[in-house]
């Protein structure tokens, strides 16, 4: 692997920086930001467990540290919209907190969030899943996005 930073404190660091850095970015007030926060954050929670439970049912790691580790390619549930669900729900508990704090500054941020997790930790597994299931992987990266 090319990073042994844990996703959800990349989320973590990636999320404090959104909030802390609302001063630097002018406000931009939106209609229902309250209501479209809180969606945007129970739908990241729902794809994150989503994919969390798939990947229990079918007794393989969540350890986004050790893919070489995983048992099974899962592609049933969530994982037929988009090849990385949890990351997707990352982004989308990132996009409800700039939604709440800091809505510019938070889209920079989403996108950096985005191209970092991709480069460090997507072609990494992807590569480990290449290397563990080759012809179902294949198959799987045809007809399922990257994201979404």
């Amino acid at each position: 692997m090319e990073t042994k930073i844990p996703p959800p404190l990349v989320t973590l660091v990636f999320g404090m920086s959104i909030y802390f850095s609302r001063e630097m970015f002018p406000a931009i007030e939106i209609q229902y930001s309250l209501y479209l926060g809180i969606f945007l954050l129970l739908s990241g929670f729902f794809i994150l467990v989503s994919a969390v439970r798939l990947f229990r049912k079918d007794e393989t790691t969540v350890n986004p540290l050790s893919p070489e580790q995983a048992t099974k390619l899962v592609t049933d549930g969530i994982f037929k919209y988009s090849r990385n669900p949890m990351y997707l729900g990352m982004a989308t508990v990132l996009s409800s907190i700039a939604v709440f704090f800091n809505l510019l500054g938070g889209i920079i941020l989403i996108a950096l969030f985005c191209a970092y997790i991709t480069k460090f930790q997507i072609i990494p597994e992807e590569r480990a899943m290449r290397d563990l299931f080759s012809h179902d992987f294949e198959q799987y990266i045809k007809s399922t996005r990257r994201w979404i």
